[in-house]
């Protein structure tokens, strides 16, 4: 029988981590349980992942990587529609959507990792692309609202279809943007 590929195995480890960090807690999870889950001795895990806290950063990588691409196209070519711009980072969110879960129930774990101050930095410059950086109180409100929404939609209504949620989801981030919404690219 062959032995699996290092990163067939990496992607392995990867796949038991996230489900078991979902359902127990990163802090809760230990990687003797991710190892047993998968039939691996310990130090094998460890040829891959240094410590959990690797681990949790490799999961965590593709979702980052993705917002400062979405982020940086906007901040170089000069923000899309706020609709545009939101669909994108709702479509962004709903790829990643295990580790929205992930950040929703275990924020305090990422938060000791550095990756909650990425998400409110993230979170400035989304807001600055949607209104702007030199827009009052109210009008930062209504994007923060409507970039927290849809993140929360992708958690809260997990079961929804993507076809049905998307479009629900994307109306009431525009609504919280008000008039703004409208503004074009």
């Amino acid at each position: 029988m062959a032995r699996p590929r290092t990163t067939e195995t990496r992607e392995r480890i990867q796949a038991a981590a996230l489900e078991l960090f979902l359902r127990q807690g990163v802090r809760q999870t230990s990687l003797r349980e991710i190892a047993e889950q998968l039939g691996l001795t310990k130090p094998a895990l460890y040829y891959h992942f240094t410590s959990r806290d690797d681990l949790v950063a490799s999961l965590m990588r593709p979702l980052a990587e993705d917002v400062e691409a979405l982020i940086a196209e906007d901040e170089a070519t000069g923000p899309s529609s706020p609709r545009d711009l939101l669909g994108r980072y709702f479509d962004l969110s709903h790829r990643h959507r295990a580790l929205t879960a992930l950040l929703a129930r275990d924020l305090g774990a990422l938060a000791e990792l550095g990756f909650v101050e990425r998400i409110v930095e993230w979170r400035g410059r989304l807001t600055d692309l949607l209104v702007g950086p030199d827009a009052g109180v109210a009008d930062r409100a209504r994007a923060i609202v409507a970039l927290g929404g849809l993140g929360d939609c992708l958690v809260l209504l997990a079961d929804t279809p993507v076809e049905r949620l998307r479009p629900a989801a994307l109306d009431a981030a525009c609504s919280a943007l008000g008039p703004l919404a409208d503004r074009p690219a």
